[in-house]
């Protein structure tokens, strides 16, 4: 049975960025350049604090050639600090574009290559949001929020490093005071962060795919004067969101306790170091260090946890990626090898045939049962049958575009299954009953056509199904602005649009689903005039409900209820 992974609505976030690693792997050589960046601009601000602190020792002893040095040290650190962080910044935006560049080219490729039953599993606002929502999400957090994240980590081990050289009393006053509660804080944080940030970014793709759905149905909800119904499935979608966002920000303010701890080990920290100075075991520079680190230190847990959030959110939209990802095939591999090792192709010409298929969508029960059925070179044959009877299924199975549950569908003797799906477009070509169209010029939506055609081979294919003087009525001909999803064609001028589209492919087998149904009686006639141009020498099989397309054809097949009668 042929498997579709359905998605996560809230994937795990654990071991995240374990099972991104393979995606971002090929740019490691740029982020591993520039986290050493980070390090040395973030061990140059580290520094200054020591550096102050030999300057007060220099100062109490009146050592006037070690204060000297002193400020040559700091201002040196200074002027580093100022040239490493310029440079971190600029290396790690561009491992951060580049890595988000090559997710984005990813996902695009995948959902390219997507089996169509994948797409029609999903709602198509919930895609859109993973691929380009979520993307830009971590766009901004690669670019904005990462380099500070990973400066404060690092100020973080380096301050605790230099602390802990200086005096590890002070050291381990702070570890004891500090370190508890603030686990404890974080732990607090990461209970209700899943949950909370995930039922977030959920509900955001939610809200999206309602919008995007609703929008798509437009004319079907203004038309009878019921607009208020798209608001009412809106406001919902809008209200849960709200309730979302309301939960992340609740989790947001428990690291808001951070403040309290940062003034609690302050004050202890200075009764314990005026005491340890009065009694000769601290100097005054030690002193001044550990006040110093120690400022850094809480200033970089403050600003670590006001970032928590957004690395909660960027954690959440990378495991809605990966996910996609993951459910994605990884592409055409190019031709299968064969039992003999070598490369499987179909024939130019061959019989269609089908043996034993059995479909359903999902859980919902078989859409076809024991369907067989050969459809031999040059055919001509017409599938009939009441809506939902599974004719625009079969024709979907016949031309590779699904993969039958069990049975085979083959072409020349070969299993489609067998062979990447470029090769098997080049030779079974589907004409849906709705046409997509693309917004741009008639160009540019027949260039959509396999094998990349170019001017030359649109005019012989207009001039073969004798549609020059169509083409020509439109103001500038092949470069004929179409509008916004082809909103300047009618029905039937769609279909002449795949039709065309179909004949730069010239493909040996052709199917039409539905065609002239519902077209008024001048474009169906253009269009059967163009079919019987498109058939001599190939397979036309033709989904069809009016009479006339039914009477042109030799033998018609009749589905009832999912099988042949």
């Amino acid at each position: 049975m042929a498997e579709i992974r359905a998605l996560t609505e809230e994937p795990s976030t654990r071991g995240i960025f374990r099972r991104c690693w393979p995606y971002v792997r090929p740019h490691r050589a740029v982020m591993i350049g520039a986290l050493a960046a980070s390090v040395a601009s973030t061990s140059a601000v580290v520094a200054i604090a020591p550096a102050i602190g030999w300057g007060v020792d220099a100062v109490t002893g009146r050592h006037r050639s070690q204060l000297w040095w002193a400020v040559v040290v700091l201002v040196g650190l200074i002027l580093a600090r100022l040239v490493l962080l310029r440079w971190s910044e600029v290396l790690l935006s561009r491992a951060g574009e580049r890595t988000i560049r090559a997710l984005r080219d990813l996902v695009v490729e995948r959902l390219a290559g997507a089996p169509l039953r994948f797409v029609e599993a999903h709602r198509t606002g919930d895609l859109l949001r993973r691929s380009t929502g979520e993307i830009a999400d971590l766009t901004l957090f690669f670019r904005d929020q990462l380099p500070i994240l990973l400066s404060v980590g690092l100020t973080i081990v380096l301050t605790t490093v230099i602390l802990l050289i200086y005096s590890w009393l002070l050291a381990l006053l702070l570890i004891v005071l500090f370190v508890p509660m603030a686990i404890a804080v974080v732990a607090w944080f990461n209970r209700g962060a899943p949950a909370a940030f995930g039922g977030q970014a959920a509900a955001d793709a939610r809200m999206t795919a309602t919008f995007t759905e609703t929008l798509t149905a437009h004319e079907a909800l203004v038309a009878p004067g019921r607009p208020q119904e798209w608001i009412r499935r809106f406001r919902v979608e809008n209200d849960a969101l709200l309730a979302g966002n309301e939960r992340a920000i609740g989790v947001q303010t428990r690291l808001e306790l951070f403040g309290l701890l940062e003034g609690l080990a302050t004050a202890a920290l200075l009764l314990l170091s005026v005491w340890l100075v009065r009694a000769d075991q601290l100097s005054v520079g030690t002193v001044v260090v550990f006040v110093v680190a120690t400022r850094n230190l809480f200033e970089s847990m403050l600003t670590l946890s006001s970032l928590a959030g957004q690395a909660q959110v960027a954690r959440v939209g990378l495991a809605r990626l990966v996910d996609l990802l993951d459910a994605l095939p990884a592409g055409d591999p190019g031709p299968v090898a064969g039992p003999g090792g070598s490369a499987v192709e179909l024939p130019a010409r061959g019989d269609l045939v089908a043996e034993g298929l059995h479909f359903a969508y999902g859980d919902r029960g078989a859409v076809l049962r024991d369907i067989s059925v050969a459809f031999p070179v040059g055919d001509r044959a017409g599938l009939v049958g009441v809506t939902g009877s599974g004719k625009t299924t079969l024709a979907k199975l016949l031309s590779g575009l699904y993969e039958p549950d069990a049975g085979t569908v083959r072409f020349a003797g070969t299993d489609l299954r067998t062979v990447p799906a470029a090769r098997v477009r080049e030779r079974i070509v589907l004409i849906p009953q709705q046409v997509h169209i693309i917004t741009g010029t008639l160009a540019e939506n027949l260039a959509l056509a396999p094998g990349a055609p170019d001017r030359a081979a649109m005019a012989r294919a207009v001039d073969q199904l004798g549609l020059a003087d169509w083409v020509d009525r439109r103001e500038g001909g092949l470069d004929a602005e179409l509008g916004a999803r082809g909103e300047r064609l009618s029905a039937g001028e769609r279909q002449i649009v795949g039709l065309l589209r179909a004949a730069l492919v010239d493909p040996p087998v052709l199917l039409l689903d539905e065609a002239t149904a519902d077209l008024d009686p001048e474009i169906a006639e253009r269009l059967e005039n163009a079919v019987e141009r498109l058939r001599d020498g190939r397979t036309l099989i033709v989904i069809a409900h009016r009479p006339a397309t039914i009477e042109r054809l030799p033998r018609t097949l009749r589905i009832d209820a999912g099988r042949l009668s």
